[in-house]
């Protein structure tokens, strides 16, 4: 875990998240492999989101969040000084587990966060372009003017993930993308985020284990320490077939098996 390696897009070292003074997530190594899907898993409260957050910055919005230890991104540490989270975020996408479309048309979800970043080029086809990727644009390409909030909560979570995909990111980040939908808009999201993979990296908090196990190639399995201090980490962190068939803690064995808790 001591040296970089280009065939990671991200690398954690000895990372930790403090909100003020309580410190909600400890001493994380871990290396997510580019254009692969990898899965974080764990018991409610152990931090899993917050570590997702942790990789683009997003807990800075939390009042009195702060990190420590290293997060690199292509070789670089994100919480350097003179680096600018909203770069950052730009180039690391976030969906979040609510479904959370602007009260704009379809086209302008696309089109806003494109414009801001500053893209210059024919609207239309980078509008056209996002939706086919998120698998979207044979349901809409008909009412790209309705707003957004007309569709359902499966089209508009994979709007979302147009909506990142839109600003040309290379790694997005997804907090339990499917937890709020049905099974059939579920297995969408699965499927999408197989396509997605050839292009983007992903990295998806889930407490689905079946979801886990059908669509990561890796996974962390995070803990509560045991010290009484209630901060997560990563107890586990490998392909995902060894995480589920033969994981090295016993604690992820329970966990996986449903015997945890």
């Amino acid at each position: 875990m001591d040296t970089l390696d280009n065939r990671y897009v991200i690398q954690a070292r000895n990372l930790g998240i403090y909100y003020g003074d309580f410190k909600a997530v400890t001493d994380v190594n871990m290396d997510i492999e580019r254009n692969k899907i990898t899965a974080i898993i764990g018991p409610s409260g152990c931090g899993k989101s917050t570590l997702l957050r942790a990789f683009n910055r997003m807990n800075e919005l939390v009042p009195g969040a702060r990190a420590e230890g290293q997060v690199f991104f292509d070789g670089e540490d994100l919480y350097a000084k003179g680096v600018d989270p909203v770069e950052v975020r730009h180039r690391i996408g976030m969906v979040f587990q609510k479904p959370n479309p602007f009260p704009k048309s379809i086209y302008e979800n696309i089109a806003w966060g494109a414009r801001i970043h500053g893209f210059r080029g024919n609207m239309d086809k980078l509008v056209e372009h996002s939706l086919r990727q998120a698998a979207l644009w044979d349901e809409v390409k008909d009412i790209l003017h309705r707003s957004g909030l007309a569709l359902s909560g499966g089209q508009q979570q994979r709007l979302c993930i147009a909506r990142a995909i839109a600003v040309q990111p290379e790694v997005i980040l997804m907090d339990e993308p499917a937890s709020a939908l049905d099974p059939i808009a579920t297995l969408k999201i699965e499927e999408l985020m197989q396509d997605l993979k050839k292009d983007y990296t992903i990295v998806i908090v889930t407490h689905n284990m079946q979801q886990a196990a059908r669509v990561s190639d890796y996974t962390a399995m995070m803990m509560l320490v045991n010290d009484g201090s209630r901060a997560g980490t990563v107890i586990e962190f490998g392909e995902t077939t060894k995480i589920f068939t033969r994981p090295s803690d016993k604690r992820t064995e329970d966990y996986v098996t449903g015997r945890f808790g």
